[in-house]
């Protein structure tokens, strides 16, 4: 198809209405009629990436496999399509502006005073036509991050108004709002969506399709009232009603026509019906569900589950492809400690011991650590999990006193986790960690062996520290086996204990790569393990 098109989907009203899983839904829907489809995220902060932020600012952060750390939301879009994303599904402020500037700074400007107009949105516009040019997609669904009416938006905002302008019928908007139910008075309200609307309206921006995310059933007077108040088609007023997984929101959106309006506002076939017969068929199994699986997480960003979507995410696959509803209980690792361990751990099927950066809740994860191995409970280390696995098994088991990662005790005398080498001249914190998807060679006969059904697998990090091989001969004589390793480095890359039922710990980032339709090996394994303990 030679000219991609375009959807933008904006957002007023409320942050947090789910921008991305009506993306991610309306591109699984497209995807399933046979187009090709992909969908970036542009975020209107003026961090270069989300590598720095604290996960209590904005969630986890998603890391692709060629090394990009993201927003969340594109760990959505790859558990809905089944498809990697890369860097240039990722957009922020602070990378618009720093590519502006050192183009300035090169004079590729010829002496111009740079401006919001045209330099800014230029260059917002061409990093959303690069997937469409580059790749050859057929749509690219562009989610512009925030709400309409932000200062921090105008810039993408101006960006899609003039790309409307620019690419005619090839282009379209959607708008999702909140109608909001009044208790005190029994009604909907649809003044915050009408209002929301003005605004986009105010920046020359006409939406062509609303999403309105509402608790309750939307009557055709609603929608009839919406319609004639924001100029759109009644057939283009959407509801988004409430339901009990995020995975029902493609059969949802199906049901009221979102992916048949866009077609036609786009000028595209509309005849191919979605199959959507493999995704029925999850939901079918996890809403058929009667038995559970408890797995408890172990962090200490447990106030915001957003901080662990992705690994939520994949135990929810995992469980549903083992007929069980996972319970997940997520644990403080500051108020685990040799007095709580057991309380705060009982009734669990499962622990995780969840990633992480720092030295606030340590202790009470390698807490869990020892309590998990003692009691030979179900267990999974990811990344600062393995590590804290690694150093629990140094203290309690080797006997090497107060064995530490020089990330908490730089001068630690058993130095169990190390910094990597090609780490230690690294001065700036952003986007210098090892990122992106690595080898890992895996030892026949091992928890990790029959999880992959194979020799190797290619598995996402995030992270500066590793485990120090000058230890690895006292772990494996004590117990505790590299099973995965870095075929380039040598670096250990899983742990596990063969003694024990299933004790692993792994330095990468499984949870990045579980999909509704292809669920995480190690997560199935891990799943599965919890099951018949």
């Amino acid at each position: 198809m030679p000219d991609t098109r375009y959807i933008f989907v904006t957002g007023g009203v409320a942050s947090s209405l789910g921008k991305g899983i009506i993306s991610a839904s309306l591109a699984k829907l497209l995807q399933s009629r046979g187009y090709k489809v992909t969908i970036q995220k542009l975020d209107p902060y003026l961090n270069v990436d989300p590598g720095t932020l604290n996960p209590y600012e904005h969630g986890e952060c998603y890391v692709t496999e060629d090394g990009a750390e993201t927003d969340l939301d594109l760990g959505h879009y790859e558990r809905f399509l089944n498809v990697p994303t890369s860097q240039a599904n990722n957009v922020t402020t602070g990378r618009i502006y720093q590519n502006v500037i050192n183009k300035e700074r090169k004079g590729d400007y010829l002496g111009k005073t740079v401006q919001i107009i045209p330099h800014i949105t230029d260059e917002i516009k061409r990093n959303i036509k690069l997937l469409g040019t580059k790749h050859k997609f057929d749509v690219v669904i562009t989610e512009i991050g925030g709400t309409v009416g932000d200062i921090e938006s105008l810039p993408y905002v101006e960006a899609v108004r003039q790309l409307k302008w620019e690419l005619g019928s090839r282009a379209l908007v959607i708008h999702l709002t909140l109608v909001p139910f009044l208790n005190a008075s029994g009604e909907l309200k649809t003044k915050p969506t009408q209002h929301s609307v003005k605004t986009l309206l105010e920046a020359g921006v006409q939406p062509d399709v609303l999403v309105l995310r509402t608790e309750h059933d939307l009557g055709p007077d609603i929608r009839k009232k919406v319609a004639l108040f924001c100029n759109v088609n009644p057939r283009a007023v959407i509801q988004s009603i409430d339901v009990s997984t995020i995975y029902e929101v493609p059969v949802k959106m199906q049901e009221e026509g979102l992916d048949e309006i866009c077609l036609e506002k786009l000028e595209l076939p509309v005849d191919k019906a979605p199959d959507l017969k493999k995704w029925k068929n999850f939901l079918t199994k996890m809403k058929g569900a009667e038995k559970t699986v408890t797995i408890g997480i172990v962090g200490k960003y447990v106030e915001l589950a957003d901080a662990y979507k992705s690994i939520i995410e994949a135990l929810i696959h995992a469980a549903t492809y083992h007929d069980r509803k996972a319970k997940i209980k997520l644990i403080h690792s500051e108020e685990i400690n040799d007095e709580t361990a057991a309380e705060k751990l009982a009734g669990l099927d499962a622990v995780l011991v969840a990633p992480g950066f720092g030295n606030r809740g340590i202790e009470g994860k390698l807490e869990a650590v020892r309590y998990a191995r003692e009691n030979n409970m179900i267990f999974l280390g990811i990344c600062l999990g393995m590590q804290c696995a690694v150093i629990e098994y140094a203290r309690n088991v080797i006997n090497l006193e107060k064995a530490n990662s020089t990330e908490m005790d730089h001068s630690t005398k058993f130095p169990v986790i190390d910094l990597m080498e090609d780490q230690k001249n690294v001065t700036d914190m952003g986007g210098t960690m090892r990122l992106g998807a690595y080898e890992c060679e895996l030892k026949e006969g091992s928890n990790a062996y029959e999880a992959f059904e194979g020799k190797t697998t290619h598995e996402r990090h995030r992270h500066r520290y590793e485990f120090n091989n000058d230890f690895l001969t006292q772990f494996e004589e004590n117990g505790m086996l590299a099973t995965g390793t870095n075929p380039d480095t040598g670096l250990a890359e899983i742990v596990e204990i063969p003694a024990l039922k299933w004790f692993v710990g792994v330095q990468f980032h499984p949870e990045y790569s579980s999909t509704v339709l292809k669920p995480h090996p190690i997560f199935m394994s891990f799943v599965n393990a919890a099951i018949n303990k």
